[in-house]
């Protein structure tokens, strides 16, 4: 089994930064590939950003490209999510993810994730 804990969530105003963590424990993969999904209320499950074990490949959602950064440190098996210039509409509960398969590529899907973290909040203010 593989736990996923983010952390780094929180309030900010419309145009600030924060910066989300995900740390990845239990049974490790070699080339899992991991990644973030969002979910406000009402609304469906939202693929934000995804990275390869390398990092050589990255996916981002059009609504966040430009904005955030995704970024990996295998070393500590943690994954992070920059994210800058945050507007109301990124307020949602944002989940690590991670596939196990290692098939080198990001997918914007969620069942392709088998892994899920427990989700931290973001709310950003006008």
């Amino acid at each position: 089994q593989v736990q996923l804990v983010e952390s780094g969530g929180g309030l900010v105003q419309a145009g600030g930064s924060l910066r989300l963590s995900c740390a990845a424990s239990g049974r490790t993969f070699s080339t899992h590939v991991m990644g973030w999904f969002r979910q406000d209320p009402g609304k469906e499950r939202e693929f934000v950003a995804g990275i390869s074990w390398s990092g050589g490949t990255t996916g981002y959602a059009d609504s966040v490209k430009g904005r955030f950064t995704i970024s990996r440190d295998n070393g500590k098996n943690t994954v992070y999510l920059q994210m800058n210039s945050l507007k109301p509409e990124d307020t949602a509960v944002y989940y690590c993810v991670l596939d196990p398969r290692g098939l080198g590529y990001v997918s914007t899907f969620p069942n392709q994730y088998r892994y899920w973290g427990q989700g931290t909040q973001v709310t950003v203010s006008s």
